[in-house]
C-alpha cells in the first residue's frame, strides 16, 4: 500500500491520502477522470480488489492479477470528455507508463469509457489511442 503522506501516483501533486487514497477506502470518485486516476493509483499500489470494484459489472472479468514485476510510475491525462459530477457517461484518454524488473519501459495509451450508475462511476472498457 501507499503511505497517505506520499505523493499520489496519479500525478495531481496531492498526497495519496488526500487524493486517490480516499477513493481506495470507499469514497465514490465524483468524476470519470478522478475514477480513472484512482484506478491508475490502484495499479501502482497493487490493489486488485479496487480495480474489480470499480469495473462495470457488465464488462468486469472474474479476476484481475497484476504482474508484481511491473511498476506503474507515471500517468498523463490527455483529454476528458463528459464524465462530470452530474453526467452519466464519460471518456478519458491517457498514457500510463511502466517499468519492469529487467529495466524495460513501456507506455499504455488508452481511451477509456466510463458510466455513472447509482451515484458511482465505473470503468466500462478501453481502446488503444
Amino acid at each position: 500500500m501507499i503511505d497517505d503522506d506520499a505523493r499520489c501516483p496519479c500525478g495531481t501533486g496531492e498526497s495519496y491520502g488526500a487524493c486517490c487514497g480516499r477513493f481506495h477506502r470507499g469514497r465514490a470518485a465524483p468524476t470519470a477522470e478522478l475514477l480513472m486516476r484512482s484506478r491508475f493509483s490502484a495499479f501502482a499500489a497493487g490493489d486488485e480488489a479496487y480495480l474489480l470494484a470499480t469495473w462495470h459489472p457488465g464488462t468486469r472479468p472474474a479476476s484481475v492479477t497484476l504482474d508484481p514485476d511491473v511498476r506503474w510510475y507515471r500517468l498523463d491525462v490527455h483529454a476528458a470528455d463528459g464524465g462530470g459530477p452530474f453526467g452519466s457517461e464519460g471518456r478519458v484518454e491517457f498514457s500510463a507508463h511502466w517499468r519492469d524488473g529487467s529495466g524495460a519501459r513501456g507506455r499504455q495509451r488508452e481511451s477509456s469509457r466510463f458510466v455513472r450508475e447509482g451515484g458511482r462511476w465505473f470503468y466500462v472498457d478501453g481502446t488503444p489511442a
